[in-house]
């Protein structure tokens, strides 16, 4: 089944006077939403008792929970050693999330830097077949690794990329940023047939199977001429996306990925109005 969550926290979790992430499965079902996704954008850091008493508060709510590794991951870096700690830094995302009874690890794949795209790629491309061999040296084959499309033009995650990278081997599935696609495409989504040529596009290239329960990042982004500024909420009018011309295409090709909500402070009102949009493109009133 679909799933819709937050990332991270809402404004209105630390309102409410609640504090630590075990608390959150409780705050996300009471909202009626079924997914969470815990950052360790800055490091991994979790003792394993930790991660483990995560998960049981998780498990006993019905609340799935997935993770987004350290922003400092970049596989297109010239530098072996610095390669070799993005690998750790995934890696360690994948045990902890193990060992939180999830199954999902979100990963930006790479930057540019000062390189010519193509080389950037290719060498994203090969690291990510030595990630591949870490993961199963490692025990961690049963999760889904998933490289993220990117929001700013420097960095590696084009819609294309991305279907590349997880043509590596079936460990990669992706993380399909829309707010991202959007702000790199200059507000290139705007009705159902934008979604679904992309996801077409990556059904095409990945299969159905591998396709039906992919991840995806929605929120509206603030862009400029080089991609992504900022993460808005779904008050903003300005900027895109809009999710219901989404729901409609995900209905329409019976996809059912977790859908994380990325807005800025109203995440988990933000999943819950996205989960009530899907409803109606069902032709539901209501959806659980």
């Amino acid at each position: 089944m679909i799933k819709f969550g937050p990332s991270g926290n809402s404004e209105s979790f630390y309102a409410a006077g609640y504090s630590h992430t075990e608390e959150s499965a409780k705050f996300v079902k009471e909202r009626g939403l079924d997914c969470f996704e815990y950052s360790f954008g800055r490091g991994v850091r979790m003792t394993e008792d930790k991660a483990i008493s995560i998960g049981e508060a998780f498990k006993e709510n019905g609340v799935e929970i997935s993770v987004h590794a350290p922003y400092f991951v970049n596989f297109a870096n010239p530098d072996d050693e610095m390669a070799a700690k993005s690998y750790g830094y995934v890696l360690d995302s994948g045990k902890m999330v193990d060992l939180m009874g999830g199954t999902r690890v979100v990963f930006h794949p790479a930057a540019q830097g000062k390189e010519e795209r193509e080389t950037a790629v290719s060498r994203t491309e090969d690291r990510l077949k030595v990630l591949r061999d870490y993961i199963y040296l490692n025990n961690l084959e049963h999760l889904m690794f998933c490289p993220e499309t990117m929001g700013k033009t420097a960095q590696i995650g084009t819609v294309e990329e991305i279907a590349r990278f997880c043509l590596v081997d079936p460990v990669f599935t992706p993380c399909v940023d829309f707010g991202h696609v959007n702000a790199r495409e200059q507000g290139s989504l705007k009705t159902k047939g934008d979604y679904l040529d992309r996801l077409e596009y990556l059904i095409e290239k990945l299969g159905y199977e591998r396709m039906k329960h992919f991840h995806v990042h929605f929120s509206k982004i603030q862009y400029g001429a080089k991609g992504e500024i900022r993460h808005l909420t779904f008050a903003d009018e300005v900027f895109g996306p809009e999710f219901m011309p989404l729901a409609e295409a995900l209905f329409e090709l019976r996809l059912e990925p977790y859908i994380v909500s990325e807005s800025a402070g109203t995440q988990a009102e933000d999943a819950a109005a996205m989960k009530q949009m899907y409803a109606i493109a069902c032709g539901a009133d209501t959806f659980s």
